[in-house]
């Protein structure tokens, strides 16, 4: 039989990996992992915007095919100017590179893989390459030389490992040697000139995505994802998001986002791609600031069509949520830069989100002066309001041992403002529901928090309290799901460790001793010298039966702490009469105290 003939084609391999992996690995591991995947949802959009194919990714490793030599090595460079700028502010030692390796060969393919002799000199060019650096072969310098911006030196002729031959490799060092290349200059938009000024509150644009599915039948896939994270984004009350109209002017054309950003007169741009392969769907999506082009936020998502519109819902309704943080994040950082006295109501109310963060007595009372100088700029702006309300009920239950009642109509008042300047604010009832519940209105707490989740029903803190109010309601088991949703939402939140709180207590009231014990403990990391956290943990391990360990884990309450535990001497009111007897018994027995 005649033997079947060996697919082959010319093509531009790209070998990338990141340097010290291993180091930055032993240093953290879940971070170092959770930053990779950020990386790389970064990568896929610039490899899918230069027109290349992502072959496998293993480890930290990535290879890559492209048809143009041009492409790949400016692929290559965005990639490492992207680099430095995801690096920027973070310590030298934690700082990810990656080095990379372009050669041009003939490849043998093999389903979706590629082999040969041509990757394996990529791989090794990769190899060679400084962190933050490019190695290319001769074959790829011949075809680029005077086409691209980067610069490259000779280093002349070397033995590459298990390569049988002499290669003669060019290389640039680092991100100074690649001239005026940046990771998106497309020529500029055919039809939009103008600039527009930006409106007085955070902005953003999503741009069309990119339909990599080679299949125009997938185009109104990715149309319908773009369409329903606009209209995601839009119940965000604080945030300006541009129609869907104007963002698709920019359909089928190559776009410079910073360009885009000017055009359409916002601050914030999301672009991404869509791919199709068989019953799965890979999206990709990166936010951008559109006046700096440094990237905020990238992500990845992978999911089998089932359910197309299911999967469409899902995806939007993710992004969604994550990027409400991550914006919230961005503004912060922006606020910080300016002088106090030259803050607007918005900026001073983000000032005080910034304080209230950092859980600390002094930060939040600076939170407070913050959001009381919000409401002084603008007496009708609502984020004052509730800023000030949530701040206020801080200092009564983390920072104060005044009486839990003693200021918490002011609280609820000032909540009650919030929602009457404006009732279609998610985060205004949100905050009323907490108020409620205080005040021992479970039932009309939720009622407040389900109005808010209609609202915006993609927000992790809006959700997070709806979890809060009908947990301590008694409706644990919907309550716990909640909390569940906010913290998958918004993993790196600055509030999980309160949503853990609130789990956990939930796992004790619903006398899962053992839950609430690892809840409570990772409490215990994120915020040690917690004296309620303890008390928990205490009366956990007393129903558990660990007596000794009950009574050390109170014993190591540091005394400065201990008139936390003081206020608990009578029931808080958001806490119904059997869970506070429950907690009662529990804290008497690690004391030890019989039954």
């Amino acid at each position: 039989m005649e033997e079947a003939r060996v697919g082959r084609r010319l093509a531009a391999i790209v070998a990338a990996d990141v340097a010290g992996y291993s180091r930055l690995m032993s240093f953290d591991e879940v971070g170092t992992a959770h930053t990779l995947r950020e990386h790389r949802a970064v990568i896929d959009a610039l490899v899918a915007k230069r027109g290349g194919r992502i072959v496998k990714a293993t480890g930290d490793g990535v290879l890559l095919e492209f048809p143009s030599v041009v492409d790949a090595v400016e692929c290559a460079a965005a990639m490492q100017v992207v680099m430095v700028q995801r690096n920027n502010g973070i310590p030298e030692a934690r700082r990810m590179l990656f080095r990379i390796g372009i050669n041009l060969g003939d490849i043998l393919i093999e389903g979706d893989d590629i082999l040969g002799d041509g990757v394996n000199v990529a791989a090794r060019l990769e190899g060679i390459a400084e962190p933050g650096g490019i190695c290319i072969s001769a074959s790829v310098y011949d075809q680029v030389r005077g086409k691209v911006t980067v610069e490259f030196i000779d280093r002349g002729e070397q033995r590459l490992k298990n390569i049988n031959r002499l290669v003669r490799v060019y290389a640039t060092k680092s991100i100074g040697n690649f001239g005026t290349v940046a990771p998106d200059m497309p020529p500029p938009h055919p039809q939009i000139h103008e600039s527009l000024p930006l409106p007085d509150k955070p902005s953003i644009a999503v741009l069309p995505f990119q339909n990599m599915s080679g299949d125009p039948e997938q185009e109104y896939f990715a149309c319908g994802i773009v369409e329903d994270i606009i209209t995601a984004l839009s119940r965000i009350r604080w945030l300006f998001v541009i129609a869907h109209n104007s963002s698709f002017t920019y359909s089928g054309h190559a776009v410079d986002v910073k360009q885009a950003g000017r055009e359409l007169g916002v601050r914030y741009v999301l672009e991404g791609s869509v791919r199709k392969g068989g019953n799965r769907i890979r999206i990709t999506g990166q936010l951008i600031d559109g006046l700096t082009g440094v990237h905020l936020w990238a992500e990845r998502y992978d999911r089998d069509l089932g359910d197309i519109f299911a999967v469409q819902d899902e995806i939007a309704a993710s992004v969604a949520a994550v990027i409400e943080p991550a914006l919230a994040a961005a503004e912060q950082e922006r606020v910080l830069r300016k002088p106090p006295e030259r803050l607007d109501a918005w900026e001073a109310y983000q000032r005080g989100l910034w304080h209230l963060h950092k859980y600390r007595p002094q930060e939040n009372k600076a939170a407070l002066a913050f959001f009381s100088q919000a409401i002084a700029l603008d007496p009708n702006f609502a984020p004052g309001h509730y800023g000030y309300a949530l701040a206020l009920q801080w200092d009564i239950w983390h920072f104060s041992s005044r009486p839990f009642l003693e200021v918490q109509e002011t609280a609820r008042e000032e909540a009650q403002i919030a929602v009457s300047l404006d009732d279609k604010d998610a985060v205004a009832h949100a905050v009323l529901a907490h108020m409620l519940m205080w005040g021992s209105e479970w039932e009309a707490a939720i009622a407040e928090a389900r109005t808010a989740i209609a609202l915006n029903p993609n927000s992790a803190f809006v959700i997070s309290m709806l979890g809060c109010v009908l947990g301590f309601g008694g409706y644990r088991e919907e309550a716990l799901e909640r909390l569940q949703q906010a913290m998958r939402a918004s993993p790196h939140d600055p509030l999980i460790w309160l949503w853990l709180i609130w789990r956990g207590l939930l796992q004790f009231f619903s006398r899962d001793f053992i839950a609430a014990l690892q809840t409570l403990r990772q409490v215990a990391r994120l915020r040690p010298g917690y004296a309620v956290t303890s008390q928990y943990l205490a009366a956990s391990l007393a129903y558990l039966g660990r007596s000794d360990e009950a009574r050390e884990t109170l014993e190591r309450i540091p005394p400065q702490s201990a008139d936390q535990l003081q206020r608990w001497q009578q029931r808080p009111p958001w806490m119904r009469p059997e869970d506070y007897a429950l907690l009662v018994e529990g804290f008497g027995l690690a004391a030890g105290e019989r039954r």
